[in-house]
C-alpha cells in the first residue's frame, strides 16, 4: 500500500458522487511561494499524487520545500476479474482525492520562478486535470 492512504476511517466504502462547483477553501497559496492550482475538477489517485511529488522533488532536491494540499481519502472499490454480477460492492482498490477546480494541489518554496514553473509543468503531466502555476498573494 502507498503511504498516501488513510490510517483509519469511519466507513470502509463510500459512494463517489459528482464534483460540482469551485473550491472555496484551499484555493490560495498559504505555505510556500508558488502553488499548482487545478483549473478543472477531478479525482486524483494516490499513485498520481506520488508520481507528481517525485517529479517536483527532483527539482527541489536540497534547496526547496514541498507542501501537499490534498490527501486521498475517498476509497475506490473494484471487483475482482471474472466476478459474476451481483454479490455486492467490490473491495477497496485504492484511494482518491476529490479536487475541485481552483484548489491548490502542491506548494513549493525556496526555488526560482523558472525552476518552479518547470517542476509544476512536468508534474502536471502526471495528473488527470489541467493545472496552472500561481504565486503567493495572486488573486484569480
Amino acid at each position: 500500500m502507498s503511504i498516501l492512504t488513510p490510517k483509519r476511517w469511519k466507513y470502509r466504502k463510500q459512494m463517489r458522487g459528482r464534483i460540482t462547483g469551485a473550491a472555496t477553501r484551499g484555493n490560495k497559496v498559504a505555505f510556500g511561494e508558488y502553488g499548482l492550482k487545478a483549473t478543472t475538477s477531478a479525482y486524483v489517485s494516490n499513485r498520481q499524487l506520488e508520481a507528481a511529488r517525485k517529479v517536483i522533488v527532483r527539482y527541489t532536491r536540497k534547496v526547496g520545500k514541498i507542501w501537499f494540499r490534498v490527501f486521498p481519502d475517498v476509497p475506490y472499490t473494484k471487483k475482482g476479474l471474472e466476478m459474476p454480477m451481483g454479490s455486492g460492492k467490490g473491495d477497496v482498490d485504492h484511494y482518491q482525492a476529490r479536487v475541485k477546480k481552483g484548489g491548490i494541489l502542491f506548494e513549493v518554496s525556496g526555488l526560482d520562478r523558472e525552476i518552479a514553473e518547470e517542476a509544476f509543468k512536468k508534474a502536471s503531466y502526471k495528473l488527470p486535470m489541467t493545472t496552472r502555476m500561481v504565486e503567493k498573494g495572486e488573486v484569480r
